[in-house]
């Protein structure tokens, strides 16, 4: 049977602009509007409902309304995405000043870091979306002939509560979320989307001229860093299972450092070169570790013993002491070797791994001067 292919769905972007161009529409000519086409970045073309209709007149009821709100309903196809099914706000005024006005209102967020798309302070509406919805409005306005100045004013009412399930709290994003899109379509499950917000995190924590990053896979990682070093959850880069990107993306930014901190479950597998650590695209951790302890002078009746365990603390659990700290010592040699190999030796690579039973298990040769620099050039 054929796999079956996944629907696509538009962004928060393209629901932005069709909202906007609905609007002007209604603002401009005075006809309700239920239904909208709009040209995409790339070209094509798309229809989309109009909801929420509000034309607002003035006292002397004037034959063109002075302010006009509608809604576009999300659909994100089967990507499973928390903005699926919202409703994207677009409000329409006229102003006298003849410049054209895009913010953003309640539950669009506010850029509060440097290094996003867009300036400290403004409202979170990416470039492109931007461009999409302004295109919008100048069009609608030479239709007509109309020559004042228009202000609009997206929103999105969830957008507050929902934001807290998305990476904009940890990139400087406050009180909403972002109008988003490059072309405007979804794609569902999208690799590249992931990484893509994992360049804007790395971005984002080298805004200010910073050089040294320290980048965690998970909240293990985040936690550990942060009792045991006291680096906050804002300054350190969550890089999921995407290590060798994350690597690669570095030294594309010309950092001049990074140090990768986690649970040893995971950091383990990049002691055999894995640089995607998701169990779908290789395990290998008892392997791992049991060539590392026959490298490390176990004996190999101890290092069979380990491939019989579940977890990398069950394997430890089988080590004394002395024997943990001699396979450890494998295993950062090996995960320092795998880094500098990736980088190609073009900035300063360095791993501390630890476990929750035993605490710190091993550091790679430059990782404390990592952490030197890192918090040297933060102030902490």
């Amino acid at each position: 049977m054929a796999e079956k292919l996944l629907a696509k769905g538009y962004t928060t972007g393209t629901c932005a602009q069709a909202a906007t161009k609905a609007a002007m529409q209604m603002l401009l000519t005075g006809n309700r509007c239920e239904k909208v086409q709009i040209e995409l970045p790339q070209g094509s073309k798309l229809v989309l409902d109009i909801q929420k209709i509000q034309m607002i007149y003035d006292e002397k009821k004037q034959i063109l309304p002075v302010e006009v709100s509608c809604a576009v309903k999300k659909d994100s196809g089967d990507d499973p995405d928390i903005t699926n099914g919202v409703l994207v706000y677009s409000k329409v005024v006229r102003n006298s000043n003849g410049s054209m006005i895009l913010d953003g209102g309640r539950g669009i967020g506010r850029v509060t870091k440097p290094g996003l798309d867009q300036k400290v302070g403004e409202a979170a509406i990416n470039r492109v979306p931007r461009q999409m919805i302004l295109k919008e409005v100048r069009e609608a306005c030479e239709e007509v002939g109309y020559t004042d100045g228009i202000t609009v004013e997206i929103s999105i009412p969830e957008g507050e509560r929902l934001a807290a399930e998305t990476f904009n709290p940890r990139l400087g994003i406050e009180g909403g979320l972002s109008i988003l899109g490059t072309t405007g379509i979804v794609e569902p499950m999208s690799e590249q989307a992931l990484i893509d917000t994992i360049r804007v995190e790395m971005k984002v924590c080298l805004a200010d001229r910073h050089r040294y990053l320290i980048v965690a896979p998970g909240n293990y990682g985040l936690d550990f860093l942060k009792a045991q070093y006291g680096i906050e959850d804002s300054e350190i880069v969550k890089c999921s299972n995407y290590i060798g990107q994350t690597l690669d993306m570095a030294v594309e930014m010309e950092c001049d450092g990074i140090l990768l901190a986690g649970h040893i479950g995971k950091l383990i597998k990049v002691s055999g070169g894995i640089m995607n650590t998701h169990s779908k695209w290789a395990d290998c951790r008892m392997e791992l570790l049991a060539a590392a302890a026959l490298r490390g002078g176990l004996t190999g009746k101890k290092a069979s013993s380990l491939l019989d365990c579940v977890t990398t603390d069950d394997a430890l659990e089988k080590c004394t002491e002395n024997e943990r700290m001699l396979v450890m010592q494998q295993v950062m040699e090996k995960i320092e070797e795998y880094m500098n190999y990736r980088t190609g030796g073009k900035l300063m690579t360095g791993a501390v791994t630890f476990s929750n039973v035993y605490g710190i298990l091993g550091k790679t040769n430059q990782a404390e001067a990592l952490i030197y620099h890192f918090r040297k050039e933060r102030g902490l």
